[in-house]
């Protein structure tokens, strides 16, 4: 073979070897990548990988605020430049503020003690202006004939009430001998799922402001505590109130004027002064709205919430966290 007869077979060679390789290495190279892909799955293919590391938590704003409030934040001491440690909780807690205003503002606008007379309106009001409410139920009230009956139902068809437990007999407003045994009002608000059909175990215990959920645990009335540990150990969430818009027992109307209730709301959602900031759970009665005075009443407040471009949340997703 003359030379450049040799070069030529040396030349084809050459390429032949490198479509070999190159054939292999992507043969290999589709073979790891599956390889991994079956690895992210949880099929492992023996191949060693280098696991993603998961990011950080980023802390809820709620988070800082809880940990601020309950004095669990360590503010650094400079002796060049020092500052008083009340001047930078104040600090904080004002560029907290600042924060929360960047985010929307929750109400939960609460019924207790229905179906009762007023509950029609209500019903009828959500539905219209497609707000949320949430009505906290009696079902001793629900067996008062078939208004009462009726009320329910529509409650219970409305996409904008969300109905939740307020005992079955509302201790027959005898509070301090309901509280006293507290195995037998456990055995009540069961009572008050099971006839009611209710779907969340969400309660609000009669003629007590007490709050039990997740890590928060506050207590008005130490005679409904042994109550609201029960009961929460059994699988419920039991929620209080921020603001109450009293009633007259006798006649059901308003005691304080709207201004004054609208104001507190307002007050505690500016403050970030309510059990949790941003949120604001206001406690009203059903028969509060049985007359057409009580239904104005209470289309007055929606329209003040409204220009303040609150949002309206049921209680079951109450606090609503950032």
């Amino acid at each position: 073979m003359n030379k450049r007869g040799w070069m030529m077979s040396m030349g084809w060679f050459g390429l032949a070897i490198v479509l070999f390789c190159f054939s292999s290495c992507q043969n290999i190279s589709s073979t790891t990548l599956d390889s991994l892909k079956n690895t992210r799955k949880g099929q492992p293919e023996g191949i060693d990988t280098i696991p993603e590391a998961e990011p950080e938590p980023t802390p809820l704003l709620l988070d800082k605020w809880d940990s601020l409030q309950k004095n669990l934040v360590i503010f650094p001491v400079d002796s060049l430049r020092p500052v008083d440690v009340k001047v930078q909780k104040r600090l904080l807690r004002d560029s907290l503020r600042k924060e929360f205003n960047k985010h929307p503002k929750h109400v939960f606008l609460t019924f207790d003690d229905g179906p009762l007379v007023g509950s029609a309106a209500i019903d009828s009001i959500a539905r219209a202006r497609k707000i949320k409410v949430s009505a906290f139920l009696v079902g001793r009230h629900a067996g008062m004939g078939k208004g009462r009956q009726r009320d329910l139902e529509r409650y219970k068809a409305n996409p904008y009430v969300a109905c939740y437990n307020h005992s079955f007999t509302h201790a027959y407003n005898r509070f301090n001998t309901f509280y006293s045994n507290p195995t037998s009002a456990l055995a009540d608000f069961e009572k008050n799922e099971v006839d009611l059909r209710l779907e969340h175990k969400i309660v609000r215990l009669p003629g007590r402001n007490i709050w039990i959920y997740d890590n928060v645990r506050k207590i008005d009335l130490k005679s409904g505590a042994s109550t609201a540990d029960l009961l929460y150990s059994n699988g419920y969430r039991v929620y209080g109130w921020d603001v109450e818009w009293r009633i007259q027992s006798t006649t059901g109307i308003p005691v304080q004027p709207l201004n004054e209730v609208f104001n507190r709301m307002r007050n505690f959602m500016n403050n970030k002064s309510s059990m949790r900031p941003n949120n604001v759970v206001l406690l009203m009665h059903d028969d509060m709205f049985q007359t057409r005075k009580g239904k104005q009443l209470l289309l007055q407040l929606l329209d003040s919430l409204q220009k303040q471009d609150y949002k309206f949340e049921f209680i079951e997703d109450y606090p609503i966290k950032y």
